[in-house]
């Protein structure tokens, strides 16, 4: 209960707070490229429910005709304003929405696409017992995970090395999760945004 308050209570301040900025990334998206200002990714959410994950859109516009639900390096769908987001993280603030809305927490699991999803074993499974989240300990750990997907078989890759590591991670969080260690998983994000 005290996680749920706190989750609206924080993500409605910063709702508001940041408005100016909300503008100001959503002038600089428009001027860039031809497209909407956000973009809804289907994503997997608690008890294996499917939502609409709201990003600052930093790819081109049909971009998910063009390539899979995950970014690799060197993507050529990224925007030049969407590189920049994408390096300061701001292209996640609208899922400030999302928490809103329930369907998120601030810290949890980070939601992945249904693709990936169908691929989970059933112990893996269990990093849907919570919310999602817009940040987490996994991925704090795979803050450059782009980076590491590189090569021709750049999404190998992630299923076999990164993905089962970040819910190797996930799933700790949940045995071990509290209100206190909520609160360092959000200041450690913060201060990462400037790393």
């Amino acid at each position: 209960m005290l996680k749920g308050t706190f989750d609206i209570l924080v993500s409605t301040f910063f709702l508001f707070a940041l408005s100016p900025l909300f503008l100001f990334i959503a002038i600089l998206i428009k001027l860039d490229s031809p497209g909407p200002v956000f973009y809804r990714a289907v994503r997997v959410g608690k008890d294996g429910e499917p939502f609409r994950l709201y990003k600052f859109r930093s790819m081109v516009a049909d971009a998910a005709s063009k390539g899979p639900g995950i970014t690799h390096q060197g993507d050529p769908r990224v925007t030049r304003v969407g590189n920049w987001l994408r390096r300061f993280k701001l292209d996640e603030l609208p899922q400030l929405i999302n928490v809103c809305k329930g369907e998120m927490s601030l810290v949890g699991p980070r939601p992945e696409d249904p693709r990936y999803v169908a691929l989970y074993t059933p112990e893996q499974r269990a990093v849907l017992t919570v919310a999602p989240g817009v940040t987490s300990a996994a991925s704090l750990r795979f803050r450059h995970e782009e980076q590491l997907l590189t090569g021709t078989y750049w999404e190998d890759t992630y299923l076999q090395a990164i993905l089962p590591e970040k819910l190797k991670i996930d799933l700790d969080y949940i045995q071990r999760r509290t209100f206190a260690t909520d609160l360092l998983i959000i200041w450690q994000t913060f201060l990462a945004l400037f790393c």
